[in-house]
């Protein structure tokens, strides 16, 4: 690190920030559109670490996948990149992935079992139930596993391993200073962007994938450093990597009526094809569920279908950026097209469901640019590859239910712009279709199967929208602060029906304490000398009050911190009492917001004109 920024960092690394305390709340003036403070200039500056170290683990990670394959398929020690295709071990080439999946299966049970699966689910995970807390076993296994199993022939992407490495990164970096979970969370999202960034050079993409994904949030707090560990990111990949576009492609789309008509019937296409292969998946992970050996062995099983789906088309092993390309270019006939895509498909799904390690990504382009391609000779005429193109984009939108980061992946990818519109409306049906067909994605439901559910809806906060001047009740029943405890414990043990808590107010009408029936119940065991005021009995005790003018939100904040159930409401000058707030008050809030989305009212209607009858004489 620069000496500048290790002196920055070093007089940001304070204390743990206090904890939130229930003393007087900030004056409504002190209110703005964010609640950033300048914790975020420590996170920006770690994000610049993150940032490098994604695209160092996304080098290494790229040079284990092809030094597994040469070691694999080729016997030898090099770091070349060569097709799993060219090898010449021909029936012998089934017991590769065999064996790479075994490797796989022993290093999860004895290692860690987090490095199963495809990476991302695994990172929306920690994010929200670990306490973007990543074990630093995980940060190593993760990407060696993927590597493993990628480079003996998986027919998976290396992307969902490293963002799960890049994530572990930025999880550990932020384990080493005092943070709050959800400031480790912005670090591990920013080693996670780093990381896809590294790999396709996409970083606007790769901050989307965070915001659509990942973050679970819309705060400058989160976005800043990951935007820096992107940019970051993007400005040293061209040390380690070919800065040019992976995938070059230089056609057009045709902005016509009945172009765009189309553009819409791929995205619906991808969209179904997208329904397929979450069902695929997951049918397969139930039927490995069922058998009666250890899951540490399923993996080989997906490995050997992976084996058998190689000699039928060899070119759907690994991670198979050769496919794309072709689709691309449109240089595959049909019939190698369908081939394709029913192997890859059959393979990808049953050694994901298996449980071994490796991304979603690249397979998902695949598939949907070989829908693409086979449904070329039904759409409008374009430029070669234009409708795989599409195909691609529309799968992931609509597979990884995030339809801007496909829709600037796709552009990214290519290097062209031009074909921004027909991405994303193909992007945008495919999205609604999955939407309104699918309650989860092949992300969230793997999550959703270990028991946590996952919203990806976000709205405004109803309680930041309202004052708590609109919610209180102004009408309180309170107890004077001159009042005895024996007439206090006859007031909660008569007939009449009762409040479970009164503010104690003196002759000024000041709050100078509360009161509770348990207080009542408690002076009665204790025997306490019922001639005391009760002025006397709470003045010793923390007053935990809120203003008119703050938001509803500090008010139910505060009640959840300190555990009341009801608050009283003051002046800010004087103390005295104006209002009191109560769970039902904020249940209020909370019940508009319901109507908002449910109650459905038309306020202009047609209505057929009537014929007034002639006049008569």
């Amino acid at each position: 690190m620069p000496p500048v920024l290790f002196l920055f960092v070093r007089s940001l690394r304070m204390a743990p920030p206090a904890p939130l305390s229930s003393a007087r709340p900030p004056s409504s003036a002190r209110l703005g559109d964010f609640t950033t403070d300048r914790r975020v200039l420590l996170l920006m500056c770690m994000a610049v670490l993150v940032g490098l170290a994604g695209v160092g683990a996304a080098w290494v990670l790229l040079r284990l996948i092809a030094l597994c394959t040469n070691l694999a398929y080729y016997g030898r020690f090099s770091f070349e990149n060569l097709p799993i295709a060219g090898n010449t071990l021909g029936w012998a080439a089934v017991a590769v992935p065999v064996v790479g999946c075994i490797i796989i299966g022993f290093m999860a049970r004895y290692g860690s079992e987090k490095i199963r699966g495809h990476g991302i689910p695994e990172a929306m995970e920690a994010i929200l139930i670990g306490k973007s807390r990543i074990q630093p076993k995980v940060a190593v296994l993760k990407p060696l596993s993927s590597a493993v199993s990628i480079g003996t022939g998986g027919p998976f992407g290396a992307e969902g391993p490293i963002i799960m490495t890049g994530g572990a990164i930025g999880s550990l970096l932020a384990q080493m200073v005092h943070m709050s979970s959800s400031e480790r969370k912005t670090l591990l999202v920013a080693g996670a962007a780093a990381g896809m960034t590294a790999v396709f050079g996409t970083p606007v993409a790769a901050i989307l994938l965070a915001v659509e994904l990942l973050l679970f949030e819309w705060k400058p707090r989160s976005f800043l450093p990951v935007a820096v560990a992107a940019v970051v990111a993007a400005a040293a990949r061209p040390l380690l990597f070919d800065a040019a576009p992976i995938f070059p492609y230089s056609g057009v789309g045709q902005p016509s009526l009945h172009h765009v008509v189309a553009w819409a019937a791929v995205g619906i296409m991808a969209g179904l094809g997208s329904g397929v292969l979450t069902a695929l998946v997951y049918a397969a992970e139930d039927l490995f569920e069922k058998l009666p050996i250890h899951w540490m062995w399923w993996p080989a099983i997906g490995g050997l279908v992976i084996g058998l789906g190689g000699l039928i088309e060899p070119a759907a092993l690994g991670v198979g950026y050769d496919n794309i390309i072709d689709l691309l270019a449109g240089k595959l006939a049909l019939q190698a097209v369908l081939l394709l895509l029913v192997v890859k498909v059959v393979i990808w799904s049953v050694a994901l469901g298996s449980g071994t390690s490796g991304g979603v990504l690249a397979p998902l382009l695949i598939f949907g640019g070989a829908l693409g391609a086979l449904a070329t000779p039904a759409l409008p005429h374009a430029d070669p590859g234009f409708w795989a193109l599409l195909g691609m984009a529309a799968m992931m939108g609509g597979t990884m239910r995030a339809p801007l980061t496909a829709t600037l992946f796709a552009v990214e990818l290519t290097g062209n712009f031009s074909v921004l519109l027909p991405v994303l409306t193909a992007c945008a049906f495919a999205y609604g279709l999955t939407v309104l067909l699918l309650k989860r994605s092949i992300l969230t439901e793997k999550i959703a199967r270990r028991g946590h559910h996952i919203t990806r809806e976000y709205h405004v906060d109803p309680f930041d929208l309202v004052r708590v001047s609109a919610v209180m009740t102004t009408k309180v029943e309170t107890l004077p602060a001159s009042m005895r405890v024996a007439d206090a414990v006859a007031h909660f043990t008569t007939a009449e029906r009762r409040h479970t808590s009164y503010p104690v107010v003196d002759g000024q009408g000041v709050v100078v304490g509360e009161i509770t029936r348990a207080d009542s119940l408690a002076w009665t065991l204790e025997d306490e000398d019922n001639a005391r005021l009760l002025g006397e009995m709470v003045a010793h005790r923390e007053l935990f009050v809120g203003y008119p003018d703050e938001l509803a939100s500090q008010a139910a904040d505060r009640m959840a911190l300190t555990g009341v159930g009801r608050l009283p409401i003051v002046e800010r000058a004087t103390g005295r009492l104006v209002g009191l707030v109560g769970r039902k008050d904020l249940l209020r809030v909370r019940a508009g917001r319901l109507r908002d989305e449910r109650e459905r009212t038309a306020y202009f209607r047609w209505r057929s004109a009537r014929r007034r009858p002639a006049d008569t004489l």
